[in-house]
This record gives structure tokens, sequence and C-alpha cells, in this order.
């Protein structure tokens, strides 16, 4: 863990969507910018990219399962959600969204969110019709009224062939929204 008191700690989520390729890109700028990245990957987007893409574009371990605590006497999760400056969801399924907005905490990622008091951004990344329907945008709203932002997603041709709202946002755009709601935590502080 970073000894530099003034490198931000940005925990990255990454969940089971085909756009999970996107994030080792993402994970390689937040550490161009000078973030302190620790991943964290629910058990489906390893199926999409491998734990230790990320934990080498991070330069620090990846989470995927509860049973990865074995180091340390404080749970791990627990350990990420008090050090977090930001919890950024990139990307976000329509699973993931329900869960957090229903309080469940069946993976690391879910407990981090439902234990910080950090900053949460997530970046949506579903089928369209996924996106639209009214539970995901309930989850949506009620995520939003804790004070969760949101960025995307962006409309163009998806994964499931299907032209729509779903994609992923840009790699940068996620990434500089990240560096603005760190920057703002900065500025309430000062």
């Amino acid at each position: 863990m970073s000894s530099d008191p003034k490198q931000k700690c940005v925990v990255l989520g990454v969940t089971g969507s085909i756009a999970a390729y996107k994030s080792a890109e993402l994970a390689s700028l937040l550490v161009k910018q000078g973030h302190d990245v620790f991943v964290v990957m629910t058990r489906d987007a390893a199926e999409f990219i491998t734990p230790l893409t990320l934990q080498t574009l991070s330069k620090n371990p990846v989470s995927t399962s509860f049973f990865d605590e074995k180091e340390n006497w404080r749970p791990g999760h627990i350990e990420l959600a008090d050090r977090a400056n930001l919890l950024l969801i990139a990307p976000a399924t329509a699973n993931v969204i329900a869960e957090l907005a229903h309080g469940l905490a069946r993976h690391p990622l879910a407990a981090i969110a439902l234990a910080t008091r950090a900053q949460i951004l997530i970046a949506p990344a579903m089928n369209g019709k996924m996106w639209e329907h009214p539970a995901t945008q309930e989850n949506v709203a009620t995520l939003k009224s804790r004070g969760v932002e949101f960025i995307g997603p962006e409309e163009g041709m998806l994964a499931c062939g299907y032209e729509g709202i779903g994609r992923l946002w840009k790699v940068d755009d996620i990434a500089f929204r990240a560096e603005f709601l760190l920057a703002r935590q900065d500025n309430l502080i000062a």
C-alpha cells in the first residue's frame, strides 16, 4: 500500500461485461495520473480479463474473492473501503447496479461499495434493453439519490449486435471524471 499521503487511492471495480477488457486501459491511465489503484473484480469479470493483467497494470494485488484476504487479520475489503478516495466501477453490469441499490454484499466489490464512505462513480455497460428496463432505471435513481455518480452509458454498436444505448463511456472521459471528483475532494478539504 502506498506511503505517499498525497497519492489518492482509487478502487477500480470491474464486473462481468464484455467491456471489462477496457478496464486495463483505465487502470493504466489512473496509475499514470499518479493514483494508487486497487482492482476488485467480480468472478464473472475474470471470464473477460485476467486478474494478472490488471495486477500488472495497477502494480497492486487484485481481489476476486473474500478468500483472497488471508494475509491480514483485518478483512481486505474493509481496509480498501476505508482507504478509498474513490470507488470507480467500470464497467458496471445491470446485476451489480441492482446489488448495490439493494445493499447486497455477495462479493468483495459489493461489500466495499456498502462499507465505503468514499465517492462512488459508476460507468454502466450493458445491452440497451437492460439499461432502459424500469428495474435498472429505478436502481440507478436509488443510487443517485444516495450520492452515487454515473457516467454513461453511451450510444453505439453493442456487443450483442444491436445499435443503441449501453456502451461503456470513453475510457479517457471516465479517467477525466475520476480525476475531477478526486480534485473536488481536495478543494472541499482545503
